[in-house]
């Protein structure tokens, strides 16, 4: 489901402090260079114990093509990798958070680092930042309102910071407490010192169980 996100009245003046906090976590984030073409892979999802196999092709976050014998798993799993490939697609500070207005929220000693507050953007989103990364993330779609905590990352050959290990939290609209939480961990394949996937596995709560799916890419192939 879509929701629109009502258009901001700024009222706030942007902070260069907060721009500057900000562009310096982007920068330190690793994406995947600009003469990237893509990767095909051999692609195997365990759903809770049940293995189905297929291959996966990425060119872009919107060309994402991928053969599972399961239809929901495939839906399921191509909006994963295309969230992957956002992700790591690259873009400029400037096409990304860098458009809006920042400012720094108040210093509350919170251990996941400083709060920064992005203004416009339609999804009230805020962030924290420590020791130049992004530790945090926190946004509301329509109802749904979700706070992404960044738990552990590597750094890679070219020294930037890629996530491998986070967790989602989401909230009830109506009395804020927890809806689902979801336990993500991440292992990247190094390529010609490219970072591609390598597995993903989901820890998640449904119909009143704890479950597991796990994503798992070989056979990596370079697009030309």
């Amino acid at each position: 489901m879509k929701y629109e996100n009502k258009k901001e009245e700024i009222k706030v003046s942007d902070e260069p402090k907060a721009r500057e906090l900000l562009r310096q976590a982007f920068e330190n984030t690793y994406r995947w260079t600009k003469e990237f073409k893509g990767f095909s892979a051999d692609l195997t999802v365990v759903d809770n114990g049940k293995s189905f196999s297929g291959n996966v092709t990425v060119q872009t976050p919107q060309e994402v093509n991928l053969s599972l014998p399961d239809e929901a798993l495939q839906t399921w799993a191509q909006g994963q990798i295309g969230m992957m490939a956002v992700h790591r697609g690259p873009r400029q500070f400037e096409e990304s958070d860098g458009r809006y207005v920042l400012t720094l929220g108040g210093d509350d000693h919170n251990p996941l680092g400083q709060l920064l507050l992005i203004h416009g953007d339609g999804l009230k989103s805020k962030y924290r930042i420590r020791n130049g990364q992004i530790t945090q993330i926190n946004r509301s779609m329509g109802p749904v309102r979700f706070t992404i905590n960044v738990e552990d990352s590597l750094k890679t050959l070219n020294g930037k910071h890629l996530t491998t290990r986070y967790t989602v939290f989401y909230f009830n609209p109506q009395d804020h407490s927890i809806k689902q939480v979801e336990s993500y961990t991440d292992h990247h394949a190094i390529i010609d010192t490219l970072y591609l996937p390598g597995k993903r596995r989901i820890i998640f709560v449904e119909g009143g169980e704890v479950k597991v799916k796990t994503m798992v890419f070989e056979g990596h192939r370079f697009l030309s």
